[in-house]
C-alpha cells in the first residue's frame, strides 16, 4: 500500500454515556420523540454511567443500564470504545480524558449534541424521500389509469415520459420512448393538427414558443379506412418563472363526435319536417299549374320546334323539381315499417340480381361473400333492399372505369353486417364525416339525401351504418341490422 493513502474502515463502535441526572435527564428527552428505540440501536448506546451519584430510580434511557461510576460501565462493558459527556463540567472532562483507557474516545457535550442532533434529521430525510417515493408511485398509477395518451415533453421537444395508454399505442417501453423527439413517433400517435391545415403550428411549438397552454383539433384515418378524431391539449411547466416541461394530451373525441354529427342532423331534420307542410301547400299547387299549362301547350298543333323544345324543359324540370319535394317529403316522414323479418342473404341475392345488368354495362364484377347461420334480422325486406340499392348505385358511381364489387354479410359486434365494398376512387378525408348529412352531394344531380335516407331508415329500425373509406382504394360501407332474438311469443289462446 502506498504510505500516502490510508486505509479508512467503519470502526464498530460501542458507546457509553457519562453525566450527572440533569444532563443524562436531557440527552433522554432526545429520545423521546418516537426514534428513541431507533436512534439507540444505531448509535450502539450500550450503558450509560453518573458522576459520583447513586443511580437509584434512574432510567435515562429504555433498556439502557446505569451504573454509579464509568469504571463500573467499562468494566461490566469492556468493549465500549466511544464515551459521551453530557454535563459539560471541566473537572469532570478532565477527570475522564485522564483515567479513560487510550482505546476509548471521549467525545464532549457540545460535539455530542451536535451529532445526536444529526440523528433526527437523516431520519426525517428518509420519511420525505419515502413519502416522496409513495407520492411518485400514486402519481405514475394515476396517469397509467387514464385512457388518454399523455406526453411529458423537455423544452427541445424530446420526450422524457410518457404514460401506458402511449406505450400500448405506440408498442414501445418506457426506456425506448424517453430522449426520442415527438415528430419520431407521430405515425404510431397519430399526433399531427386538423388535416388541411398545413400552415397551422402544432400545439407543442405554440406552447414552446408562447409559454401558454393550447388546444387544437386532430383528424386521422386508421388503416381500415375509418375517421377519427382527437384533441390535442398542451400544458406548460414552469419552475422558478421559467418554462422548463410541456404536458401533452390527446384525447379520442370521435364518438362524441359522431354524436354531436348525429344532433345536428336531428336538428336539421327537425327543421325540415317543419318546412314540408309550407313546401308541399305552397310550391307543389304552382308547380302543378305550370306542368298543367306546360302540358296543354304541348298538345297544339301550331307549335315550331323551337317552343317545343322550350316546354320540354320547362316539363323536365317540372318533373325534377316535383321529384326533390317528393323526396324531401317522405325524408321527414317516420319510416313505414311492417312487422317482419327478413333473411339478409335473401335480400342480398335479389338486389344483386337487379343490379347486375347496371354493373356488367360498367365492367364492374360483384361477388357475394355468404356466411351460412347467420340469424334473421328485425326488420322489413322492403327497406333493407332500398337501402342495398342505394348503396350499390353509389359503389358504381365511384367506378365509371370498372372494379370490383363486393357484397357480404357476417356478424358484427352482436348485430347482423351487410357490408358493400368498391374499389373506386373513394372518398376524400376533408367531407368525409358530412356524407351522411341531409342535401349533401358531391355528384352535381339530386338532393343528396341517399346515404341521409339510409342512416335514418337504420335508426328507426334500431340499426346503425358504418363507413370506412381510403382515397384512391374504395369505400366501404356497413348496414348493422337487430337480429331476431329467441324470445318466446305470448300464447294467442292464452
Amino acid at each position: 500500500m502506498n504510505d500516502n493513502t490510508m486505509d479508512f474502515q467503519e470502526t464498530p463502535y460501542q458507546v457509553g454515556i457519562v453525566g450527572d441526572r440533569s444532563s443524562l435527564a436531557a440527552f433522554r428527552d432526545v429520545f423521546e420523540d418516537g426514534l428513541g428505540a431507533q436512534l439507540l440501536n444505531r448509535a450502539h448506546v450500550v450503558a450509560a454511567a453518573l458522576s459520583g451519584e447513586e443511580p437509584q430510580g434512574l432510567e435515562p434511557f429504555p433498556g439502557v443500564p446505569v451504573f454509579p461510576s464509568f469504571e463500573d460501565m467499562l468494566y461490566m462493558h469492556p468493549k465500549i470504545n466511544l464515551v459521551l459527556e453530557t454535563s459539560g463540567v471541566s473537572r469532570r472532562i478532565a477527570e475522564l480524558r485522564a483515567r479513560l483507557p487510550a482505546r476509548v474516545i471521549l467525545v464532549e457535550r457540545a460535539a455530542a449534541s451536535f451529532f445526536l442532533r444529526l440523528f433526527p434529521s437523516e431520519d426525517m430525510w428518509r420519511a420525505c424521500r419515502l413519502d416522496l417515493s409513495a407520492t411518485q408511485s400514486l402519481l405514475t398509477t394515476v396517469i397509467d389509469q387514464l385512457q388518454e395518451d399523455i406526453l411529458f415533453l423537455d423544452t427541445d421537444g424530446l420526450i422524457i415520459g410518457a404514460n401506458r395508454s402511449v406505450r400500448r399505442r405506440t408498442g414501445l417501453e418506457r426506456r425506448e420512448l424517453v430522449g426520442r423527439r415527438l415528430d419520431e413517433i407521430f405515425d404510431a400517435m397519430d399526433l399531427r393538427p386538423e388535416r388541411g391545415c398545413e400552415h397551422c403550428e402544432h400545439p407543442v411549438e405554440q406552447t414552446l414558443a408562447t409559454g401558454r397552454p393550447c388546444e387544437t383539433l386532430g383528424t386521422t384515418v386508421d388503416p381500415f379506412g375509418r375517421m377519427h378524431y382527437f384533441r390535442l391539449y398542451t400544458y406548460p411547466i414552469h419552475e422558478d418563472g421559467e418554462l422548463t416541461r410541456v404536458v401533452l394530451i390527446r384525447r379520442d373525441i370521435t364518438q362524441r363526435t359522431e354524436m354531436e354529427n348525429r344532433l345536428q342532423q336531428s336538428e336539421k331534420l327537425a327543421s325540415i319536417g317543419e318546412l314540408s307542410t309550407y313546401i308541399a301547400h305552397e310550391i307543389r299547387n304552382p308547380l302543378f299549374a305550370i306542368s298543367g299549362f306546360a302540358n296543354s301547350l304541348m298538345r297544339t298543333e301550331t307549335l315550331d320546334e323551337t317552343t317545343e323544345q322550350k316546354l320540354n324543359i320547362i316539363l323536365a324540370e317540372s318533373r325534377r323539381l316535383d321529384e326533390i319535394l317528393k323526396n324531401i317529403l317522405n325524408f321527414t316522414r317516420p319510416t313505414e315499417q311492417r312487422e317482419a323479418r327478413c333473411t339478409v342473404l335473401d335480400v342480398a341475392r335479389d338486389t344483386l340480381g337487379v343490379m347486375d345488368l347496371a354493373a356488367r354495362s360498367q365492367n364492374v364484377r360483384t361477388t357475394l361473400e355468404e356466411t351460412q347461420g347467420l340469424p334473421q334480422v328485425q326488420a322489413d325486406p322492403e327497406l333493407v333492399k332500398q337501402c342495398l340499392i342505394n348503396l350499390i348505385k353509389n359503389a358504381l358511381e365511384a367506378m365509371p372505369d370498372g372494379g370490383e364489387l363486393v357484397v357480404r354479410a357476417r356478424l358484427v359486434r352482436g348485430l347482423v353486417g351487410l357490408e358493400v365494398e368498391d374499389t373506386g376512387h373513394g372518398i376524400p378525408a376533408a367531407i368525409r364525416d358530412r356524407v351522411f348529412s341531409p342535401f349533401f352531394s358531391t355528384k352535381g344531380k339530386g338532393a343528396g339525401l341517399g346515404l341521409a335516407m339510409i342512416r335514418k331508415i337504420m335508426d328507426d329500425i334500431g340499426g346503425d351504418v358504418t363507413l370506412s373509406s381510403r382515397e384512391g382504394q374504395g369505400t366501404k360501407v356497413t348496414l348493422l341490422l337487430p337480429p331476431m332474438l329467441a324470445v318466446a311469443k305470448p300464447d294467442s289462446n292464452g
